[in-house]
């Protein structure tokens, strides 16, 4: 077991901390119920229509860096307490590298979300595709409503 010194831990705990603060921002909603605050209050075009399709898709992660500077923090903290003198350089090389790898893969599966991709025939005959995060259900035959605005189109009963 790596054993960190005092400052080590320190500085390992608060760069986890401001790490999980930073992915914890960085989470952003493309469900179909979900708003930011500029959109409240502006117009939305609706059309109306029937689904003719819903796939699941997965929706992948953030990809901000704070997973692979978070990782690579730990693990070049971690990689320096390996061995002495020259091979702590390299020990902490070693880790941090390894480290940031992890770090970005651990950030993009955590943030990553189950999403659908709805295919609706509208009312005046043209065939769209919507993809939003899967915390609605729908079905082929559904009446559905799309709304559009400000370069946004999501999918609602």
């Amino acid at each position: 077991m790596i054993q960190l010194s005092r400052p080590a831990r320190f500085a390992a705990a608060v760069v986890v901390g401001a790490c999980i603060v930073s992915l914890a921002g960085c989470a952003t909603s493309r469900s179909g119920s979900v708003y930011t605050r500029d959109q409240a209050r502006q117009e939305m075009t609706v059309r109306t229509g029937i689904i003719e399709s819903v796939r699941e898709v997965q929706l992948e992660g953030t990809k901000s860096g704070a997973g692979t500077f978070a990782g690579g923090a730990i693990g070049g903290v971690a990689g320096s307490n390996v061995g002495g003198g020259k091979g702590q350089i390299v020990g902490a090389i070693l880790g941090a590298v390894a480290g940031a790898v992890a770090g970005n893969a651990i950030e993009n599966s955590t943030t990553s979300k189950n999403g659908v991709e709805i295919t609706v025939k509208l009312d005046n005959g043209n065939l769209i595709a919507i993809v939003q995060e899967a915390d609605e259900v729908f079905h082929p035959g559904e009446r559905v409503r799309v709304l559009s605005g400000r370069g946004e189109t999501r999918v609602s009963h």
